[in-house]
């Protein structure tokens, strides 16, 4: 049985961190839009692959090994990598040319392979490294806090640098993440647009089908053959 654990952390660059192993008979999973990019790592067939994958702006389906493990650091929107701008990895990954058991390459050095449990401390070290850096603002401004005294372009243009997208498709991405989640707790699609703040079940019909690739129906009574992935991408 392949076993899930999340939990969340104190530090301001991480939103989430995740991490699954065991054995599946699933053949796929089904891996949904989501707004933040990760470092993940994970074994296929004995190696072990690192990657950073970006924001995902569309569903897409992946196959699943048999056994295995993976572990990802989601990192909080106004994290970046200055090295690797998160505009070029948007619906997209970028694989570490070199990786052992225990270790891997990341900007022309070697890492420590960060766990589930060290993962703070993996990412002060890209902190202090200069690898990992934070815009406070854009934390703040797609947390909904009232915007700086800057100009709305000016805005904008932080927010797409740090995340790879614009404001209102994180919004978008985000609500239908929510969405998802809540008709998965057995929530009526109709409280679902008036919680939040669909115009009307249409226009709930369409940000699942565009975010999730699935319909209420389908989020209600998932395929067990293909599991859907909402809190985190799998990393292969």
């Amino acid at each position: 049985m392949l076993e899930n654990e999340d939990r969340s952390s104190d530090s301001p660059y991480i939103e989430r961190v995740y991490r699954s192993e065991g054995v599946t008979t699933a053949k796929r999973m089904h891996s949904v839009a989501n707004s933040n990019w990760e470092l993940v790592v994970w074994e296929h067939r004995g190696r072990a692959h690192v990657a950073i994958r970006g924001p995902e702006t569309k569903p897409t389906t992946v196959d699943m090994a048999p056994e295995g493990s993976a572990f990802g650091i989601i990192f909080a929107h106004g994290s970046s990598m200055p090295h690797l701008p998160v505009q070029r990895l948007v619906d997209s990954a970028v694989l570490s040319p070199h990786v052992t058991s225990d270790a891997f390459v990341l900007q022309g050095e070697k890492w420590e392979l960060p766990d589930f449990d060290n993962a703070e401390t993996f990412v002060n070290r890209l902190v202090r490294a200069g690898i990992l850096v934070r815009d406070p603002l854009v934390t703040e401004v797609v947390a909904g806090d009232d915007a700086p005294p800057l100009s709305t372009r000016s805005v904008q243009r932080r927010v797409v640098a740090a995340t790879g997208l614009t404001q209102g498709a994180i919004r978008q991405i985000e609500r239908a993440r929510e969405a998802a989640m809540l008709l998965g707790e057995d929530v009526a699609p109709l409280e679902v647009v008036h919680r939040l703040g669909y115009y009307d079940q249409p226009h709930l019909s369409r940000s699942l089908t565009r975010f999730m690739g699935r319909t209420a129906t389908e989020l209600q009574h998932p395929d067990p053959d293909e599991p859907l992935s909402l809190l985190y991408k799998s990393g292969g």
